[in-house]
């Protein structure tokens, strides 16, 4: 059995069918073929790209517990992680992938299209123009983001775009449990409360992971988020 498949299954209980591995093995020769034009992502041999991209990403369902969201917003995708992994596993989840970078959305957008997946949106804009868009702000289920900033900053960029009752969902480093205590009060003013951090262990990779997972419990002010590069200037505390 292939390692990735056989890690997916013992770590996040993920059965991938056949069609859903060669969309992984697709994603990944995608992935080093435009890596070599496009500086996307510094991981470039498949085996750690299926470990610290793919296996990394469905990490995301550990949070989910089998119900994944109906529409889902990654924010700072890059070069498409987690959004079109979780998309591939659950291909009847809406997604918005959300990329300030051209090179990045245009990857995306490459992907999406050979991996011929349906319903996804590939915005190239900065989270702070979103969470003010009335087709975006308020209304996922779960908006989520892997190593894009700082959790009192991150927490300005995904709680606007959560819909009260859904989730944000932030993929941290070890640093995750000091970074959820920081925020706590910066996401009980966006609308959010800490829920829970999930450790992730993934194979061959000694760094400690966390998913750090806030409900939305009530509405986001409508000043925030602030304008274009203030919450990374002057985050919220």
């Amino acid at each position: 059995m292939d390692p990735f498949v056989r890690e997916a299954r013992s770590l996040f209980s993920l059965q991938l069918t056949p069609g859903q591995m060669a969309a992984f093995d697709r994603y990944g020769r995608e992935l080093v073929e435009w890596n070599q034009k496009f500086n996307l992502t510094a991981i470039r041999d498949p085996g750690t790209i299926h470990i610290k991209h793919f296996l990394d990403s469905c990490s995301c369902t550990l949070a989910w517990k089998g119900s994944p969201p109906r529409r889902l917003v990654d924010v700072g995708t890059g070069a498409g992680f987690p959004g079109i992994p979780l998309k591939i596993i659950h291909p009847h989840m809406r997604l918005t992938l959300v990329e300030s970078v051209g090179k990045k959305a245009m990857f995306c957008q490459h992907v999406v299209s050979v991996l011929g997946l349906e319903q996804v949106e590939v915005v190239q804009a900065r989270a702070e123009e979103l969470g003010h868009n009335p087709d975006h702000r308020e209304k996922y289920d779960c908006a989520v983001a892997r190593a894009v900033a700082n959790l009192n900053v991150l927490s300005e960029y995904l709680l606007p775009l959560v819909k009260v009752g859904g989730m944000m969902l932030a993929q941290k480093g070890e640093n995750g449990p000091a970074e959820a205590q920081s925020a706590e009060k910066t996401m009980r003013l966006l609308g959010g409360k800490l829920k829970q951090l999930i450790p992730v262990h993934l194979p061959g990779v000694a760094d400690d992971r966390y998913l750090v997972v806030a409900e939305k419990i009530a509405a986001t002010p409508p000043k925030y988020p602030r304008k274009a590069g203030m919450p990374m200037k002057a985050s919220l505390k």
